[in-house]
């Protein structure tokens, strides 16, 4: 592998969706080939046709391993993944056929990542219901990804970078504790050691990617922090024993806080990474911050792993004007992240 620019496999996503189209649409940028080796996986047929669309000139070349692959302006590599029945699959149209393909590339990144042959894996965007017509019952990506790694503690996080291009120091981190669930089943799956768990992949990503322990605010689950009982008990039975524990442990947890309130503290910076709950008491809030700027990273892998923060957005699909800018975040991301793993 090329040692001076970290090698991030691409992967295609649901090729109905906006995923070929940010793939190859960040390949007109130029910052995407200065932070990484970039390869593509997926059907090249379906970049090809993102290529046309996008009117970029450079050639995307199938290649049968990632030694091959020989990034530029001119070149998109692309590994073929999946079968030609996916060339079929109408634009914007949840399909099974576009399931699998997408399944396909996920897969292939994962085995290249955890076989030393790729730095990092970035994925464009599935769709769930796609997947799972496809016969692969999973969530999303993060429970697809940490089955393939065989772990159990793992979290998905969404990052906003600092926003200074050319700096990854400092940002906002936010990590769920529930994630892809019914709200109903949020209250039966919380618990003090699911809470300290995702304390804990918030303090070691941070420390990582910063240098030093982070300063993490722990949400509460009900409104205004329970009023003291008044709208429910989990502050005081479950979060606040697990940021004692954190505490114990030399972690700097505070909390916990209203979601509302602590989401403004923490955007004026008073807090590195927050805790949430649930999916969306996180995503919300971020997604306010910095929708396009704001990068997916599953923690708790042996491999490095990143995303846009977006869905497959079908109703954008294939008309030119899907939002390349969270895919070459999230580049960034795993490429800066694949440079400190080698220190």
């Amino acid at each position: 592998m090329n040692r001076e620019r970290p090698t991030v496999a691409l992967t295609m996503g649901d090729p109905a969706g906006v995923g070929p189209e940010i793939l190859v649409g960040a390949w007109t940028h130029p910052e995407l080939l200065r932070e990484a080796r970039p390869v593509a996986l997926g059907h090249p047929e379906i970049l090809r046709r993102a290529a046309r669309l996008w009117k970029l000139e450079a050639e995307v070349k199938e290649i049968d391993s990632v030694d091959e692959a020989a990034p530029s302006e001119t070149v998109l590599p692309c590994l073929r993944c999946g079968t030609d029945d996916v060339l079929e699959v109408k634009p914007g149209t949840i399909d099974a056929r576009a399931g699998q393909a997408a399944y396909d590339a996920v897969v292939a990144g994962a085995r290249l990542a955890l076989n030393g042959e790729v730095d990092a894996v970035t994925t464009a965007p599935l769709h769930k219901e796609a997947l799972h017509l496809a016969g692969h019952r999973y969530p999303g990506h993060t429970e697809l990804l940490a089955e393939l790694c065989g772990v159990d503690d793992f979290a998905m996080m969404l990052y906003l970078g600092a926003e200074s291009p050319n700096a990854l120091r400092g940002g906002l981190a936010v990590v769920h504790v529930t994630l892809h669930t019914a709200l109903h089943n949020v209250f039966e799956e919380l618990n003090e050691e699911s809470v300290l768990a995702k304390a804990r992949l918030a303090d070691r990503f941070m420390t990582r990617l910063n240098g030093q322990r982070p300063r993490v605010g722990v949400c509460a689950l009900n409104p205004h922090g329970g009023e003291g009982g008044l709208f429910g008990t989990e502050e005081r039975t479950i979060i606040r024993p697990a940021i004692d524990r954190g505490r114990a442990e030399g972690m700097d947890l505070d909390g916990p806080f209203p979601a509302d309130t602590l989401m403004v503290h923490a955007r004026d910076g008073r807090y590195d990474a927050v805790v949430a709950m649930y999916h969306d008491q996180g995503h919300i809030a971020l997604k306010l911050l910095g929708m396009h700027r704001a990068v997916n990273v599953t923690l708790g892998l042996p491999i490095i792993r990143t995303s846009v923060a977006h869905g497959t957005a079908f109703d954008l699909a294939w008309q030119g004007k899907a939002e390349v800018r969270s895919m070459i975040e999230a580049v960034r991301v795993a490429s800066r992240l694949a440079a400190s793993s080698r220190q």
